[in-house]
C-alpha cells in the first residue's frame, strides 16, 4: 500500500475536485434589450451595464 508523504490541505483537494465540475461561464440576458451577454460585462448589442448606458453602439449599415 502507498504511504502518504505529507498532508494534502482541504483547499488543494477542493481545487482538484472542482476542476472536473467546471462548465464554463453561463450567458445571461441583458436587462435593457434581452440579448445574451456575459455577466458583469457591458452588453455588446446595446451598450448598457447596470441600467446605465456606458457605450454608444453605432448601427451597422448593410452593404448592397
Amino acid at each position: 500500500m502507498a504511504v502518504q508523504q505529507s498532508k494534502v490541505s482541504k483547499s488543494k483537494v477542493r481545487i482538484r475536485k472542482a476542476a472536473n465540475r467546471y462548465e464554463g461561464v453561463q450567458a445571461s440576458t441583458c436587462t435593457q434589450c434581452g440579448a445574451p451577454c456575459l455577466p458583469h460585462r457591458v452588453c455588446k448589442a446595446c451598450g448598457y451595464y447596470g441600467g446605465k448606458q456606458v457605450l454608444t453602439i453605432k448601427e451597422k449599415k448593410e452593404q448592397a
